[in-house]
């Protein structure tokens, strides 16, 4: 078995190739990303929502890399958009930053904080080897 997260797509539902209906986890040590932010390494928060959205995904895959493990293993992703943006400028910033196929949810909520545009959190396995 491998230890990275599985899809599952059921054939009665629509598969789509930049997300999973779900995903199944393998058991083992598991990583929750708090959300990230479009927030540079100076601490500045970058302008537009594609650039944050492109941060926030460096961000996250930092924590990841930190923890001992990759995009690859993550099996569930949540993104924040901050109500009134255009989400076709983040799903296209995102397809640029993050290839990977997981199960994804995207909610529309009043902006946290002002001038952040997205927040993103993510669940993702760590590789025992």
């Amino acid at each position: 078995m491998s230890n990275q997260p599985t899809p599952i797509d059921p054939p009665s539902m629509v598969t789509s190739p930049a997300f999973a209906q779900g995903m199944v986890v393998p058991a083992g040590p598991v990583l929750f990303v708090g959300g990230q932010n479009g927030i540079d390494g100076d601490g500045n928060i970058v302008k537009g929502l594609g650039p944050q959205t492109e941060q926030a995904l460096r961000n996250v895959k930092a924590v990841l890399a930190e923890a001992g493990t990759d995009p690859e293993h993550v099996a569930k992703l949540t993104i924040f958009l901050t109500a009134g943006v255009d989400p076709n400028e983040a799903y296209a910033a995102s397809a640029a930053e993050w290839p990977h196929r997981t199960a994804v949810t995207v909610v529309t909520v009043p902006m946290s904080r002002p001038g952040i545009l997205v927040e993103i959190e993510a669940v993702a396995a760590i590789p025992v080897n």
